[in-house]
């Protein structure tokens, strides 16, 4: 078996991408699992392919388990930590939104690896994002 997981796209623009992230565990987790893929979102109104995001706000409620963001690259690179049994947001507006500044490899995806799963434990996860071209 396998974690029950589900995207649900709310905004896939020309700018801005916002999409909420949900998982059950079934006690496996997730490792590196990729929840943003710029190559898939939507170009601009020119025809631009994504090749980034920035986060601007997050939010986030895990009942037993926690998450590491990280951005996507040859060795990622850790970006946000939401602990087990957590709740909150984060607002990164007034310096838009967080860098992705992964090095070598560097693909511009957003991924999740979750620690300390067990059957049963949940998480959902809220991100409002900016694009980069």
């Amino acid at each position: 078996m396998a974690d029950a997981v589900s995207t649900t796209v709310i905004e896939d623009g020309p700018r801005y991408y916002t999409a909420q992230f949900t998982n059950t565990s079934d006690g496996s987790g997730e490792a590196a699992v990729t929840k943003i893929d710029v190559s898939a979102l939507a170009q601009t109104n020119h025809g631009k392919t994504c090749t980034g995001v920035r986060i601007s706000r997050v939010w986030w409620n895990t009942v037993g388990m926690s998450i590491s963001m990280l951005w996507d690259a040859t060795t990622n690179v850790r970006c946000l930590n939401f602990k087990a049994d957590d709740e909150g947001s984060l607002d990164f507006n007034s310096f838009d939104g967080l860098q992705n500044y992964a090095g070598t490899g560097k693909t511009g995806d957003v991924l999740f690896t979750t620690t300390g799963h067990t059957n049963g434990d949940t998480y959902l996860v809220v991100i409002e994002a900016i694009k980069d071209f």
